[in-house]
C-alpha cells in the first residue's frame, strides 16, 4: 500500500466561516496503480492531489505513505519524502522561464545532489524518450504548449519517483496534444510509475486502472477496471 487515507478533511477559515474543501476521504492507492480522480472546478481535487503529494496537511483525519503517518512526520521528514518518491506535473507547466530545457529537466536531481555529469546524462536519456531532445537548448517561452508539457513530464520523473501527481495536465493542450500527454503517462505507468491524476474529462480518465468521483470535497463514486 502506497497511500492511505482515513476520514481526510481539509478546513479552511475565513473569519467565522469554515468551508470543507475536502470531507472524510477514505482512499487507498497501491504500488503500480493508475488512478484518476475525476470531478467539475471546485470539487475538491486539487486540494486531495496537494495532501496526497505531502505540499499541504490535512485539517482532520489520517494520512499514510508508504505506511509513514504523514501527521507525525515533521515538516523536514515530509520534504524528504516528497523530494526521494514524488513527482508533479501541473496545468501550467510550471517551468523556469529562465532556465534551458535541460536546466528545467535537469533541476530535480540538482536538489538531489546528483553529479553533473550523471544529471546531464539522465536529463537527455528522459527527453530522447519524450522526443524532445531537439529542443534541450531551448528556453520554455520558444516552445509550443505540447513540448513545453513533455518538457514538464520530464522533469517530473527524471527522478524516477515512485509516485507521479498530474493535476489536469492536458487542461490547456488542443486534443492531440492531449492524447499524446496521456500516452506518455500511460507508458510510465507501465514501466511502474504509480500515477494519480486529476482531470475533469471522461475521455482522459479512460486511460487510467480506476477511476473516481468527487462531489462537493467527497468521493461519491468509483469505477475500477
Amino acid at each position: 500500500m502506497l497511500i492511505r487515507s482515513i476520514n481526510l478533511e481539509k478546513i479552511y477559515t475565513n473569519g467565522d466561516i469554515d468551508t470543507h474543501a475536502l470531507n472524510k476521504i477514505n482512499l487507498e492507492v497501491n504500488e503500480g496503480e493508475f488512478l484518476a480522480i475525476i470531478g467539475q472546478s471546485g470539487c475538491g481535487k486539487s486540494t486531495l492531489l496537494h495532501l496526497l503529494g505531502l505540499l499541504d496537511l490535512p485539517s482532520k483525519g489520517e494520512l499514510y505513505f508508504d505506511e509513514q503517518d504523514v501527521m507525525k512526520l515533521s515538516s523536514r521528514k515530509r520534504a524528504e519524502i516528497r523530494k526521494k518518491n514524488i513527482g508533479f506535473v501541473f496545468q501550467n507547466f510550471n517551468l523556469i522561464d529562465e532556465l534551458s530545457v535541460i536546466e528545467n529537466v535537469e533541476l530535480p536531481l540538482v536538489y538531489q545532489n546528483v553529479p553533473p555529469k550523471e544529471s546531464r546524462k539522465r536529463a537527455i536519456e528522459i527527453l530522447e524518450k519524450l522526443n524532445v531532445a531537439h529542443k534541450l537548448n531551448f528556453f520554455p517561452q520558444q516552445l509550443s504548449g505540447g513540448l513545453q508539457q513533455r518538457v514538464a513530464v520530464a522533469r517530473a520523473v527524471v527522478a524516477r519517483p515512485r509516485l507521479l501527481l498530474a493535476d489536469e495536465p492536458t487542461g490547456n493542450l488542443d486534443s492531440k496534444n492531449g492524447q499524446d500527454v496521456m500516452e506518455i503517462l500511460t507508458r510510465l505507468n507501465e514501466e511502474g510509475s504509480t500515477i494519480i491524476m486529476a482531470t475533469h474529462s471522461q475521455e482522459y480518465a479512460a486511460y487510467s486502472n480506476r477511476t473516481i468521483y468527487m462531489l462537493d470535497g467527497q468521493i461519491v463514486t468509483q469505477n475500477i477496471k
